[in-house]
């Protein structure tokens, strides 16, 4: 194909042609007719040359330039497209380096190996610049909603037509089985939107809790206009999901603005989400009571916040249990995901088991060490007495509450309860010894000798390597693995060393080591009750 008169302006028509159909600037396809120009030049006069093409957007007449740099002479490498000073001088008046010098070349005659190079290129570029459109336009659309018409399926893909570009449905990203067919429309949430160099940039999800949370803000004026706020979402797709709602207006009702007339607002939805039953809870600031909403339909006794651990005990009926956990765990799974809390649920039957062992274990703990007899250590456990520890160091007062307890009494408690603990300290310390546990680490101010046999059965028995801890592995904390939380036990969690007196008694020893200087210890935060490691 040579370059003539005769086609010149079939090169602007051609450009222009692609622009439309692409929905792209012409200006880059003419850009790219100029690379794939020179690229074709280079192959014909020299591949080291620099050759510059540019195509008058009113004529459509191509010209062909070739273009040379002035560079110092130690620098000179390319003889092309480069050349020193005094070889300037023949071709320009007092030349510098980093000036060029342009001189028009003959236009070339198109092979057809080279004629195909240049539609390759020309390709590429309309491709580059339609993918580069496409992002541009969906970019700031994530986590909204769109229409879209399926186009095709791909090995349980669904791709799918978003008007100016395609998406794809990923086979994980839909509700159950659901399956589409060529032409039908589908509605999806946005769930990301990043640069590709091939395949799709636009991916769609039907699963997404978001997607739940877009089609009722749709649905639910008081939603879209900030009224009500949705706190939070848990759903397993297809079958069942949870919804939270908050309104700080009191004459509203933020369930039945959810539920609307003759619950016309949630089938809504329920029809989009392929029947998906539907849960609208109230949310509240107070977990436990939260938790009870979470748990509906299922009737909860009592509630046992685990604030430090994350956790949350829940006491039902013994009929309840059932109901509770859901088929296959599914309404406590979807609860913890809710309410973001490890959920225990114990029957009233189960809950009582465990209070009697609890009972029976404090009362012969108090009959072994005090020496008392079975009626006199139930009253101390049932007046809330639980270790020796609370028995030794309570105000006297405290002791003397108890039915027949007068002030000789509680003082001989106290004399038993002291005497057997200083006993046991002393038998823990010359087990330390024995170990071989550092004297400095005995001496560390805020370890007792039993967390002191917890450290040295994990090998910890210097202040050095107590300094090199982390507080996670003091006071144990929850780590994220797969979506799931695993508990992580604490060498010194069954003390109830909490994270941050881990945090103080770590930073203890490193100053004292020198390893920190005082003065830059910031005041210590509250990090909540999670840790991730």
């Amino acid at each position: 194909m040579a370059i003539t008169s005769a086609n010149q302006l079939e090169l602007l028509q051609t450009a222009e042609a692609v622009a439309r159909e692409k929905m792209i600037d012409p200006s880059l396809v003419v850009e790219a007719m100029e690379e794939s120009l020179a690229r074709a030049a280079k192959s014909r006069y020299g591949s080291e040359m620099d050759i510059q093409v540019s195509i008058d957007r009113k004529t459509g007449r191509a010209t062909f330039r070739r273009v040379r740099t002035v560079v110092e002479e130690e620098l000179l490498e390319n003889y092309q497209a480069e050349m020193t000073v005094e070889q300037a001088k023949q071709y320009m008046e007092n030349p510098e380096v980093g000036q060029q010098f342009i001189e028009e070349i003959p236009p070339v005659d198109m092979g057809r190996i080279a004629a195909q190079s240049a539609k390759q290129v020309i390709l590429q570029k309309v491709r580059e610049a339609e993918r580069d459109r496409q992002f541009e336009e969906f970019k700031d659309r994530a986590g909204t909603i769109i229409n879209g018409v399926v186009k095709r399926e791909e090995y349980g893909n669904v791709i799918v037509d978003v008007g100016r570009g395609e998406a794809m449905l990923r086979r994980n990203e839909k509700i159950g089985r659901e399956s589409y067919r060529s032409g039908d429309r589908i509605r999806c949430y946005i769930k990301e939107v990043r640069r590709e160099m091939r395949g799709p940039q636009i991916f769609l999800s039907r699963t997404a809790p978001e997607f739940m949370a877009e089609l009722f803000k749709m649905e639910v004026p008081e939603i879209y206009e900030g009224i009500i706020e949705i706190k939070s979402v848990s759903r397993d797709p297809g079958s069942r999901a949870k919804i939270s709602v908050f309104t700080n207006d009191g004459s509203i009702d933020p369930v039945g603005a959810c539920v609307g007339m003759r619950g016309s607002r949630v089938q809504a939805v329920v029809n989009e989400l392929q029947g998906e039953k539907i849960d609208i809870i109230p949310w509240n600031d107070d977990q436990p009571t939260f938790l009870v909403n979470a748990l509906q339909p299922a009737e909860v006794t009592k509630v046992v916040l685990d604030e430090e651990a994350g956790k949350i005990e829940v006491v039902v009926p013994d009929d309840q249990l059932s109901l509770a956990i859901g088929r296959r765990g599914q309404n406590v799974r979807l609860a913890s995901q809710l309410t973001n809390l490890d959920i225990d649920i114990l029957t009233e039957a189960e809950e009582s088991v465990r209070r009697q062992k609890e009972f029976e274990e404090r009362t012969t703990l108090f009959m072994e060490t005090l020496d008392l007899d079975e009626f006199f250590a139930q009253l101390l456990v049932s007046e809330g007495f639980a270790s020796l520890e609370e028995v030794a160091y309570v105000e006297l007062d405290e002791l003397m509450v108890i039915d027949g307890v007068d002030e000789e009494t509680a003082s001989e408690l106290q004399t038993r309860a002291r005497e057997f603990i200083e006993k046991e300290t002393q038998e823990a310390l010359e087990k330390l010894r024995e170990l071989g546990v550092e004297e400095a680490l005995l001496n560390f101010d805020g370890l007792s000798p039993k967390m002191l046999i917890a450290l040295a059965d994990d090998d910890i028995k210097s202040v050095e390597e107590f300094a090199k801890c982390a507080d996670w592995e003091l006071a144990g904390g929850w780590t994220t693995v797969d979506g799931e939380r695993v508990k992580d036990d604490g060498l010194l969690e069954n003390f109830g060393v909490s994270l941050e007196e881990a945090q103080d008694l770590i930073m203890t020893a490193r100053v004292i080591l020198g390893w920190v200087n005082p003065d830059d210890i910031a005041p210590t935060n509250s990090l909540g009750t999670e840790e991730e490691n």
